[in-house]
């Protein structure tokens, strides 16, 4: 296969459609054989085949990296994902179908607080819906959930010292991106 002639979007859609339970590649082949592509193309094409060719052996390694780094620091990974969360939260769909899955989590359990959770009507003008739809999660506004889960993040991001290591690496990758 060309992998050069493969856009970012078509790779993304292989690797989901693509069984995950294969076995992972053994360690001798994925480390072995590595030499520096000669253009920039060639890098791009090696690039989007070593990550399907060996997705599984990535995905373990990605997986025990988090996992050491939570060993290394338990509230930077909780404020990582946190923020993570927060800033899924600023799409529309991803906050809706997150809404909708913990109201009908809730209303398993207590089908009164589920009422509560739901979004308050929209309002009707001549008979047609308000052309601002708000977003509602939970039933409060969007936006108390991305300052809230936002400042818990920052605090836990102070509190286990990695605000200092993520300031570094913007600062890093700005410092890049003029260069």
């Amino acid at each position: 296969m060309d992998w050069g002639n493969v856009s970012t979007q078509d790779l993304i859609e292989a690797l989901r459609e693509v069984e995950w339970s294969s076995p992972p590649r053994p360690p001798s082949e994925f480390f072995s054989r590595f030499t520096f592509p000669r253009s920039y193309t060639k890098w791009n094409s090696r690039l989007k085949c070593n990550l399907y060719y060996y997705r599984t052996n990535y995905f373990i390694m990605i997986v025990v990296i988090l996992a050491l780094g939570f060993l290394r620091g338990p509230l930077a990974i909780v404020a990582a994902l946190l923020t993570a969360l927060s800033i899924a939260f600023l799409n529309d769909s991803f906050a809706g179908t997150f809404s909708e899955k913990v109201t009908r989590t809730v209303r398993q359990f207590s089908p009164h607080l589920a009422a509560k959770m739901r979004p308050p009507l929209t309002p009707v003008i001549r008979g047609r819906p308000s052309a601002k739809r708000a977003i509602f999660i939970c039933g409060r506004p969007r936006s108390v959930f991305v300052f809230v889960f936002s400042i818990v993040s920052f605090f836990l991001w102070f509190v286990s010292c990695g605000l200092l290591t993520v300031l570094w690496a913007l600062g890093i990758g700005l410092l890049e991106h003029l260069i």
